[in-house]
């Protein structure tokens, strides 16, 4: 694997580097930016876990695969630029992450996995493509401000706990191509005034 350096919080990845493995930058505190080359292709398991000072991160065309937790903890993470190269972000890919306001999912990706955005308390709005099938348990479970979403005809189940905690949510769209709601997937929705469940549901 290839050897990464940090210098004055800047982190220095070599061109030909075909991925970021696992725990790379785990719990480097004083990382603040870094520039991924396009010769990377997968950031793997919990690859910038706790790196509290990240700011933002610009991912290249070249990347697939965001692996588990990759982002998990980095508290400072504002924002993150997610290419349609991507079709896989694991679970808990960015739980945690506190500053982070706004996020684009890509039209490639098919499942927003388990706690994916799990305590992003400043996340306000997010838009979940057509390519998504399924939203995973927790995946925005105490995501404080979110107020609304719509969820697209695509897909086909909402996880246990999906959205436990939204505090502000005031309005959902559940489109009639769900069959299954998890438990708890509204738990803690105090601002939640009204929601329609389409008869095509057949598990709450």
């Amino acid at each position: 694997m290839a050897q990464f350096e940090i210098k004055d919080g800047v982190a220095i990845i070599p061109d030909g580097t075909t991925k970021i493995g696992f725990n790379a930058f785990y719990n480097c505190t004083s990382l603040k930016s870094i520039t991924i080359p396009e010769s990377v292709t997968k950031i793997e398991w919990e690859a910038f876990r706790g790196c509290t000072s990240l700011k933002s991160i610009t991912i290249p065309e070249s990347v697939t695969k965001i692996e588990w937790e990759a982002f998990r903890g980095c508290t400072s993470l504002e924002s993150v630029t997610i290419p349609n190269s991507v079709t896989y972000i694991g679970d808990g890919a960015f739980e945690g992450c506190t500053s982070l306001e706004s996020i684009a999912i890509p039209e490639s990706v098919e499942i927003i996995g388990h706690h994916t955005f799990s305590g992003c308390t400043l996340l306000e709005s997010i838009t979940i493509p057509e390519s998504v099938m399924e939203i995973g348990s927790s995946a925005f479970s105490g995501c404080t401000l979110l107020e609304s979403i719509t969820i697209p005809e695509s897909v086909t189940e909402i996880g246990s706990s999906a959205f436990s905690g939204c505090t502000s949510l005031k309005s959902i769209t559940i489109p009639n191509s769900v069959t299954k709601i998890g438990y708890v997937a509204f738990k803690g929705c105090t601002s939640l005034e009204s929601i329609a469940i389409p008869e095509s549901v057949e598990i709450i």
